[in-house]
């Protein structure tokens, strides 16, 4: 069994900055691959990037350039850098753990986190 716990949502201008963290409980945190998704009020869950038990990462396109996925092993926890945020990037933005390899459908994640509200103000 897998606990997935994100922090470091809040409250930022346009243009400004904010690093989730996705804290995992469990001893096997480097063989899963790990995804965030986020859902905006009235919108479908979307991908927005995941990062593979090597490193390896991939982002959805409004993402890439802007976002930036990590993850430190040592501290099972994985991280969302997110740059130059805009009011469309309001969401609530969770994370999500896969057994072994990438996935961009979140029903496809065996461990889901309950997420954090990001409000970026124009």
């Amino acid at each position: 069994q897998v606990q997935l716990v994100e922090s470091g949502g809040g409250l930022v201008q346009a243009g400004g900055s904010l690093r989730l963290s996705c804290a995992a409980s469990g001893r096997t945190f480097e063989k899963y691959a790990m995804g965030w998704f986020r859902q905006a009020p009235g919108k479908a869950r979307e991908f927005v990037a995941a990062i593979s038990r090597s490193g390896g990462t991939d982002y959805a396109d409004s993402m890439k350039g802007r976002f930036t996925a990590s993850r430190d092993n040592a501290k099972n926890t994985v991280y969302l850098q997110m740059n130059s945020l805009k009011p469309e990037d309001t969401a609530v933005y969770s994370c999500a753990a896969a057994w072994a390899a990438i996935s961009y459908r979140w029903d496809e994640y065996d461990y889901r986190g309950q997420g954090t509200q990001v409000t970026v103000s124009s």
